[in-house]
């Protein structure tokens, strides 16, 4: 079939609104028209997990450059919010007439969620995160035979957090995940104090060392890498910095001079800054010139706006464009923002970092199982071994508490010269 021919209303509605340019209309309709296809071989309740898996499958199935991914997204995303105006039963028509169990009740349920959650200023993948829970529970509920919103109690939460450790066996942080998002609920929306939540079977949770890199191997590693990828190798290292702390990070967080690069509203909503090694000055500085021509072709473009926290779009209108507030890692590509429905050009996805690192492991021929925040782990783990105070690495890593950097103290012990081995003396003694 001609791309030309696919979805034809969808791709009129395209060139009427002049939301995308006509050369890639035919792309949207197609990869639209793959959605559709996905979301009639699987079963979603809403259009939003609906895309979330959609990408997800893409990300695993498909060898894909990032900038198609996003692509994707943003064409299902205009099909979705745009041309079907949020009508669900436009495009999941099947499971709008058989969702399970959540009726009337959650639907009303998601949007005091969703608006409670941005009144607090949460993310958007937190949003999604604790929607779908939510989502998970209400259905488990009228699987269960409880039925509706109002009969919802404590014991009803506590069940709910059993049979996700004992019938799913999901892993600890995956049931701390759902107990954070079915508090929010209880707590913000249906005003239900949460009691003996303690009595709930709880996922085990053994002690676990972090997989950390010693020296030798980081630089292996940023020799493997090349290009954008040993940039976010170093800077990831270098600062100590979460993946999302990374992929947020703005142009007027980095202090030069200073060497220091401030995390806004890292974990927890908190503040914190961090160092900038001098090795990584020049490739940001290098970066950030590329990243500042591509600002300015959107500003001449129309475009140039960035999504700013909280409320401080409407109390600086001007803010969004300004060069300060851009994104130091932006997207290749200008999509429409979920919330807002504006044209923005949002950071990279953090995919792109876990590939860039993924792919320097791999060249660099290391056997352990190394992510980004193996690079955090390993920034923690050197300094100690370099004689930096523990409570210093801690304000570094934004840690609430200091025994959480403590675990960094027994991985150091172990990649120094540690307790001898009987084994090692008995063959020393024998020579």
């Amino acid at each position: 079939m001609a791309e030309n021919t696919l979805l034809p209303e969808f791709q009129k509605f395209l060139r009427t609104k002049r939301i995308v340019p006509d050369n890639q209309i035919p792309f949207c309709a197609r990869w639209v028209s793959k959605f559709l296809s996905f979301i009639n071989k699987n079963s979603f309740a809403k259009t939003d997990i609906a895309l979330i898996q959609f990408i997800d499958f893409l990300n695993k199935n498909n060898d894909l450059p990032d900038w198609q991914i996003k692509q994707a997204e943003n064409a299902v995303r205009l099909y979705v919010d745009n041309f079907s105006a949020g009508d669900v039963a436009k495009v999941l028509p099947q499971v709008a007439q058989s969702e399970p169990g959540n009726g009337l009740e959650f639907k009303a349920a998601e949007g005091k969620i969703r608006e409670a959650m941005r009144l607090r200023h949460y993310s958007y993948s937190t949003e999604q995160t604790y929607v779908e829970w939510c989502r998970r529970f209400y259905a488990w509920l009228a699987e269960t035979g409880v039925g509706a919103v109002p009969v919802i109690r404590s014991e009803h939460v506590r069940e709910y957090l059993s049979h996700l450790a004992m019938r799913q066996r999901v892993a600890s942080s995956t049931q701390n995940q759902a107990f954070n998002a079915l508090l929010f609920l209880c707590r913000e929306i249906l005003n239900i104090e949460l009691t003996d939540i303690d009595k709930a079977v709880r996922a085990k949770r053994g002690v676990k060392l972090p997989v950390v890199l010693s020296v030798d191997e980081i630089r292996r590693l940023i020799d493997a890498a090349s290009g954008k990828d040993r940039l976010y190798v170093q800077l990831v290292y270098g600062t100590g910095l979460r993946l999302m702390e990374a992929v947020r990070l703005r142009v007027q967080d980095f202090d030069f001079d200073g060497g220091i690069v401030f995390v806004r509203g890292g974990k927890g909503d908190k503040d914190r800054s961090t160092m900038l090694p001098e090795a990584v000055k020049p490739i940001v500085r290098q970066h950030l010139e590329e990243v500042k021509q591509l600002h300015e072709q959107d500003l001449a473009a129309g475009y140039g706006e960035v999504l700013l926290p909280g409320s401080l779009a409407s109390k600086y209108p001007n803010a969004p464009k300004k060069w300060g507030w851009q994104w130091v890692f932006p997207s290749s590509n200008l999509s429409i923002d979920p919330r807002s429905g504006k044209m923005l050009r949002h950071h990279i996805s953090p995919t792109t970092i876990q590939k860039a690192v993924a792919r320097a492991v791999r060249k660099a021929g290391i056997v352990k199982h190394a992510s980004v925040h193996t690079l955090r782990h390993s920034f923690a783990t050197h300094l100690l071994m370099n004689g930096v105070n523990i409570r210093e690495v801690q304000d570094l890593l934004g840690h609430n508490n200091v025994e959480t950097t403590m675990i960094y103290t027994h991985v150091m012990r172990d990649m120094t010269k540690g307790p001898q081995s009987p084994l090692d003396s008995m063959v020393l003694h024998s020579k």
